[in-house]
């Protein structure tokens, strides 16, 4: 399965953020990327440092697909980088 990983264009990619506003606020910001991968039925994915990103995401990618009228299953996963934990979201489609 090929997974269009929209990580590593932003420089908040890293970031762990403070509040739980500015997490809203960056992953509602994805709302673009993510929109033109349904749009294309491709798999999308986001992975970060920041657990509370992928939470926030877990909440939005349903209401986004919901309103792109698609369909799509999330996963969701963890793994070690260079010692550093990464959490990751991706999409995929049921064809």
């Amino acid at each position: 399965m090929e997974i269009y990983w929209v990580n590593g264009q932003y420089q908040e990619d890293e970031r762990i953020f403070d509040s739980q506003f500015e997490v809203y606020e960056w992953t509602d910001s994805l709302y673009q990327d993510f929109s033109n991968g349904f749009l294309r039925k491709e798999n999308i994915g986001y992975a970060t440092p920041d657990i509370k990103v992928i939470d926030c995401l877990t909440e939005l990618i349903p209401q986004w697909a919901e309103y792109m009228n698609v369909y799509v299953t999330m996963h969701r996963d963890e793994m070690e980088v260079d010692g550093k934990k990464m959490y990751r979201i991706w999409t995929s489609y049921s064809r």
